[in-house]
């Protein structure tokens, strides 16, 4: 098993657990961006965004449901906060198992994008 979120899963990497259920694993970034960032990793090894509209549309449903709970939780529901999901190596997606970005605890500003 060479993916970091299924090793995760499978209790070979330590790692700070904010929540879970039998469809996902929230757990804290390990290099946040923002006072509150969790990863919303699903249990099921999907790749991508592109994977996840194919083969399990219903999961989508319930990982933004998992998004304001674990919002909730963090006390950043009510304030505001950005999720971000990225898709493929343009997109900036780094390991290659889904997960959402959950940033919070602050402003986080307007998304500047580059011509």
């Amino acid at each position: 098993m060479e993916c970091i979120f299924c090793r995760i899963l499978a209790g070979e990497i330590p790692s700070q657990e904010v929540m879970s259920d039998e469809d996902f694993i929230a757990i804290r970034d390990i290099n946040p961006k923002a006072p509150v960032h969790v990863l919303i990793v699903p249990r099921q090894h999907i790749t991508d965004m592109n994977e996840l509209a194919a083969s399990e549309p219903a999961l989508a449903g319930r990982l933004f449901q998992a998004v304001g709970r674990v919002a909730a939780k963090e006390g950043i529901a009510q304030s505001g906060y950005r999720v971000i999901v990225n898709c493929g190596p343009d997109g900036g997606q780094e390991v290659a198992h889904l997960h959402l970005h959950l940033l919070g605890g602050r402003p986080i500003g307007p998304m500047v994008s580059q011509p």
